[in-house]
């Protein structure tokens, strides 16, 4: 059995009677959809129907909203498309994985191709056969349905979540301004540790707060406002200025201005930080 994250084709079993191919899917927030989760029903499913499992297409940390970016799904569907698919059954562990679409049509869409290719998507986890039936029909379709509502609600609740914390003071993610730092504080606001570029909270409990930087870049940052507000100097001049003074707050570090902002660019991996 080969497993693959991408389109390469593996090769193929002389036997395409009982040849399959398993598609697995898990985005970033749901842990129980694992894909060895959703591996061992698909493959006691194949042993049960006596299906040879030819190689596995996963999408991990992949959104089941749209085909764009599934890069496993996609290549899955290639293959149907080409009509040279060495495997006459498609197994999903359910009907979320195959997608969250927010039209339940496009997911019937894609089924619909595989069918005239001659090949059936099974939902292995699924309480229901997919047979092609009336009630098989009315089922996928209302957890069609219900796999794109869901996701439709959840995003308007991490939202409002989201609103909600950042009243309160909390930072929502990305890196710290120039003369801030993120700071990590536990559920009675006590500061725990300063958070170094690239760590994240690992306790939903804690939450992260901006706090001031070093003295020096708390000094430059008023410099800046006093040349820009007193001086009248453009934020080119004043980018020249530091430039030419060399400071080396986050080395190696180039001042420049763009579109009323005072960005700092890495040269090292070309990322771009803007205090503005």
């Amino acid at each position: 059995m080969n497993r693959q994250t991408g389109g390469a084709h593996a090769k193929t079993d002389p036997n395409k009677a009982q040849s399959a191919v398993a598609y697995v899917r898990m985005s970033t927030d749901h842990q129980k959809y694992s894909t060895e989760n959703q591996l061992d029903r698909i493959r006691r499913f194949a042993e049960e129907r006596g299906f040879d499992i030819l190689r596995i297409y996963e999408d991990s940390g992949r959104s089941g909203l749209r085909l764009d970016g599934r890069e496993a799904l996609q290549a899955l569907m290639a293959e149907v498309h080409s009509g040279q698919a060495q495997f006459v059954a498609i197994l999903v562990y359910d009907v979320s994985r195959w997608g969250r679409f927010q039209d339940a049509d496009e997911g019937a869409y894609h089924e619909h191709i595989c069918s005239r290719a001659g090949i059936r998507v099974h939902y292995c986890g699924e309480q229901f056969e997919n047979d092609g039936s009336i009630g098989s029909n009315l089922l996928k379709t209302v957890k069609r349905v219900m796999a794109g509502e869901y996701s439709r609600e959840l995003s308007v609740k991490v939202f409002a979540g989201q609103c909600r914390l950042a009243e309160l003071g909390y930072r929502q993610g990305g890196a710290a301004g120039y003369g801030l730092r993120r700071t990590l504080i536990d559920e009675n606001h006590m500061p725990k540790s300063e958070l170094s570029s690239g760590q994240r909270k690992s306790l939903q409990t804690d939450r992260v707060v901006l706090t001031l930087g070093p003295s020096n870049e708390i000094e430059n940052v008023q410099r800046i406002y006093r040349m820009f507000v007193d001086d009248g100097k453009s934020e080119k001049e004043i980018a020249a200025i530091f430039n030419a003074e060399g400071h080396t707050d986050l080395p190696p570090l180039k001042w420049s201005s763009l579109k009323y902002d005072f960005r700092m660019e890495d040269e090292i991996d070309g990322k771009e930080e803007a205090y503005g």
